[in-house]
């Protein structure tokens, strides 16, 4: 039988840059499955269009009938659960989405997988993993003298994007030791890399300054994020999928502790530097805008676990990662533009007005 891995959302940001590694580096076949709302991009693996082992089905996690089908038919050896709501901004404003995606979507996806799981041969189901993706916003915010989180922090999410991230951790939680389910769980930090969509910071930075465009920044910009090079996070869930000991929670942090100003100076210094400056330094673009509802202040994560038990560690610095990004922004400006057109301009419009 052919030895696949079921992704959802893999046609995101993370998704889809974990499914061009995959495929790379691993001889499995993966059946991506995606329901491309606004930030899903098939475009993200044209370079894998036509590879035998990777087929693409347009659909719902929340549509029992359709994954109950594709776990009957394709029978993966484990489940890759990327598929979520994932922007601050947008929860705030449409809580709806969130709940029905991160919540009832993952609740009726464990439902389906628990399913297929108990029907498996002893053999399959001790190879069978179900890794569940979710990230660090779960455990609230941290002062500036605080420990970094760690996978023993209690859970305190601040926004309804976060707290429907940690309704899907403990559900995933709960079906391992209800059910037995072989579940890993995975925390992250901020990542950032090639097809991030620009709702996001940093390739949000990277256009505007290209384009000479204001640069909107939240607030005094003194909030604190922990960097993860996208690259390297679908190492570690690789890693994870592969090693992980069931049932356990692994954090995954690049070590990269940043204030938003200085990410945004240090795009502007890096466009001054590969585009040449024509006119004023692209720090001038810089401009402050009206902080987001209760914005988490600083988070920190603590990738002790998972160096120490699965020996993963980062390979790119902040300054390395960043100047990648920058590089193929503006190596991929037809990608860019597609994905910038029609209401997400309206979107820009409504979140980052001064």
């Amino acid at each position: 039988m052919e030895d696949t891995i079921l992704v959802t959302g893999g046609a995101g940001f993370i998704g889809s840059n974990f499914i061009l590694r995959q495929l790379a580096q691993d001889p499995s076949s993966i059946l991506n499955l995606d329901k491309l709302t606004y930030a899903g991009n098939l475009r993200n693996l044209d370079a894998i269009a036509g590879d035998r082992r990777y087929e693409f089905v347009h659909g719902d996690i929340g549509d029992r009938p359709l994954v109950r089908r594709l776990l009957q038919d394709r029978a993966p050896r484990g489940v890759v659960h990327f598929a979520a709501e994932s922007h601050v901004d947008r929860s705030i404003r449409g809580p709806d989405d969130f709940i029905r995606t991160n919540v009832d979507g993952t609740f009726a996806l464990l439902e389906e997988v628990r399913a297929h799981y108990e029907s498996l041969p002893e053999l399959a189901r001790r190879a069978f993993r179900f890794l569940h993706v979710s990230t660090d916003e779960v455990y609230g915010s941290l002062e500036s003298a605080d420990a970094p989180f760690s996978e023993s922090t209690p859970y305190a999410p601040n926004s309804p994007y976060a707290a429907s991230k940690a309704a899907s951790d403990h559900l995933v939680r709960a079906y391992h030791h209800t059910y037995g389910l072989p579940t890993l769980t995975t925390n992250c930090s901020n990542n950032y890399g090639p097809f991030q969509f620009p709702e996001k910071l940093i390739p949000l930075v990277i256009l505007n300054a290209r384009d000479r465009k204001p640069l909107p920044v939240y607030g005094d910009g003194q909030n604190v994020r922990d960097w993860l090079y996208v690259e390297d996070h679908c190492a570690a869930i690789a890693t994870v999928l592969a090693n992980g000991r069931v049932g356990e929670t692994y954090n995954i942090g690049g070590w990269n502790e940043k204030r938003n100003l200085d990410i945004v100076q240090l795009i502007c210094d890096l466009l001054d530097e590969i585009e040449g400056r024509s006119g004023a330094p692209r720090r001038e673009l810089i401009s402050f805008v009206r902080d987001r509802p209760g914005h988490d202040r600083r988070y920190a994560m603590d990738a002790s676990k998972i160096e120490r038990e699965l020996g993963w560690h980062p390979r790119e610095t902040f300054e390395t990662g960043i100047r990648k990004t920058v590089h193929w922004y503006l190596q991929n400006a037809t990608w860019a533009k597609d994905v910038t057109s029609g209401s997400y301009r309206q979107w820009i419009e409504t979140h980052y007005s001064s």
